[in-house]
């Protein structure tokens, strides 16, 4: 998939789309698995303790990162989902497209000829 030279552009296998989607399913499934195992984790160690201004400093700045380390890893997770979803999408496509070309250049018979 992707070969490029002077004479293709692009050059997309439906056999590659299909056998290319799932990695991309499975690695979101792997990605979900670590952030809940992450956020899990995180939140049964609870929130940094402690009356001081370092300590208070310190978890304002480490709540407010985790969060957004929590949420860029929940849109990666969409996105490889989308990107799979996408694959799949597009395989089917492509085998809609070809049997719709080769429609157009196939005679119909006639059911009495043969």
């Amino acid at each position: 998939m992707g070969n490029t030279g002077p004479d293709k552009v692009l050059d997309i296998k439906t056999a590659d789309l299909k056998s290319s989607a799932p990695v991309f399913q499975e690695q979101a499934k792997e990605l979900s698995k670590a952030l809940t195992t992450l956020v899990e984790t995180l939140d049964g160690l609870g929130e940094p303790w402690g009356e001081d201004d370092g300590v208070k400093e310190f978890a304002t700045k480490y709540t407010a990162q985790q969060k957004l380390i929590e949420s860029a890893s929940g849109v990666l997770v969409l996105g490889l989902t989308s990107i799979h979803e996408a694959m799949v999408d597009m395989s089917d496509g492509h085998v809609d497209n070809d049997e719709l070309i080769a429609g157009m250049f196939t005679k119909k018979r006639d059911k009495g000829h043969k």
